[in-house]
């Protein structure tokens, strides 16, 4: 781990700051949104803006890269984002925040394109796991630290937003003074739709749900938090324990997901996940209670982007994983538009419980169709199975390549090892 972080800290930095200002941004509108008189409707299509624009960045930041390059991308990109970003409490109107969500959802996954391909050219077959380890603690340290600057300030005023377009500014300086080679990005030919859903039913029909479970605990967490009467101090609290809770059960499920049958883990997972929703709708208001009940749906749901990912890499040729990472990644991200829409309809028409009940919908949904899967299709075998690599729901698709060839290298060695003679004793 040690050797990751000499050799790339600089990137490692940089995107921890970028994920502070990206984490506390979403919480910050959802807090300052209450403030101006949004509407939960308009509210929820503001958020819905930041899925659109990444998904949309996703597809077209290759193309960008290869016509004018790296750090043209980045630096133009950052400045677009640090510019919106100042540019909220100034104009305080449903249809602007709009816009510049979906600019600063486009920039951030252009942003992620471009310095993950730093990370994954730097990475070596050695250290690859350890770096998409050290990558994803990173960001969801920085997601975590970030709801603590929630109390720094009056969402109210610009102070907040100053200090976000500041974060965002500072977090390119690392990365462009210390990274010199210009890594080649090749886009990755992607399967088609109907050839990864036959492969993988359960895979494709998990990672659309759980884009509109993420989107919501990304997006829609603080204006639930609003909506309830959280103060400024609880609001953050609430939401950091989403990614709390994914940063400490990450590896455990992980772990246990390389001993098991993996659709019973998906299942007991979104069992767990459905469960703590429940807790949060019948808490009585209790804030300790819906603070464990969002620790577990964070614990659950995030482990599980990656969980459903190993699944679908157990029924895939070596050289089938890139592809196929590319078409899961565009069907969590069309899950994940429409997550805050119905979050918002749901919280208009039955009140802030309407949130809890959306996330209980979905991740009861998946456990179901999880026992469904089980019961018309064989697990595979133990020795087809490879391990369990950390990938967060924000992937981009070079970061989904980097995960993948972890795959692949973890799956190669045990494939050598199981080939190797026993000797004689």
């Amino acid at each position: 781990m040690f050797d990751v972080l000499r050799s790339s800290w600089a990137l490692l930095l940089g995107m921890l700051l970028l994920m502070v200002g990206n984490g506390l941004q979403g919480t910050l509108l959802g807090v300052r949104g209450d403030i101006e008189g949004f509407s939960t409707v308009e509210l929820s299509v503001i958020m819905s803006a930041y899925f659109a624009g990444f998904l949309g960045g996703s597809r077209l930041a290759p193309e960008m890269i290869r016509r004018v390059g790296h750090i043209r991308v980045f630096a133009a990109l950052g400045s677009l984002v640090s510019a919106a970003l100042i540019l909220f409490p100034v104009l305080t109107d449903p249809i602007s925040w709009t816009v510049l969500r979906l600019i600063i959802g486009f920039c951030f996954s252009g942003v992620y394109v471009t310095a993950e391909s730093w990370l994954n050219n730097s990475t070596t077959n050695e250290n690859r796991g350890k770096t998409l380890s050290v990558y994803m603690v990173v960001q969801l340290a920085g997601v975590v630290s970030a709801q603590a600057l929630l109390v720094a300030g009056d969402p109210s005023g610009y102070n907040l937003f100053i200090i976000l377009s500041v974060l965002v500014s500072l977090a390119f300086a690392p990365i462009l003074l210390s990274v010199t080679p210009t890594p080649a990005f090749e886009a990755t030919r992607p399967m088609g739709f109907r050839e990864i859903i036959q492969v993988s039913p359960l895979g494709c029909m998990g990672i659309f749900v759980l884009g509109g479970v993420f989107s919501a605990m990304f997006g829609m967490s603080a204006v639930y938090a609003t909506e309830v009467g959280f103060s400024l101090g609880q609001i953050s609290i609430f939401v950091a324990s989403f990614y709390v809770g994914g940063l400490l059960l990450q590896y455990p499920i992980g772990w246990i997901s390389d001993r098991m049958d993996r659709r019973r883990l998906i299942l007991i997972v979104s069992a767990l996940g459905a469960v703590a929703g429940v807790l949060a709708i019948f808490s009585g208001g209790s804030f300790y209670l819906i603070l464990v009940a969002a620790f577990v749906v964070g614990g659950m749901a995030n482990p599980l982007y990656a969980l459903l990912i190993a699944y679908t890499n157990d029924f895939l040729e070596h050289d089938q994983m890139a592809a196929a990472g590319g078409r899961m990644i565009f069907i969590n991200g069309v899950g994940a538009i429409f997550g805050p829409l119905i979050v918002g309809a749901l919280m208009n028409v039955a009140g802030p419980q309407g949130y809890f009940l959306y996330i209980v919908a979905l991740m009861a949904g998946l456990a179901v169709y999880a026992a469904y899967r089980m019961t018309v299709r064989p697990a595979p075998l133990a020795v087809d199975t490879g391990s369990y690599a950390p990938v967060m729901p924000t992937a981009s698709p070079v970061a989904m390549e980097l995960a993948q060839e972890a795959f692949i290298e973890a799956a190669l060695e045990d494939e050598e090892a199981a080939d190797k003679p026993v000797s004689a004793v």
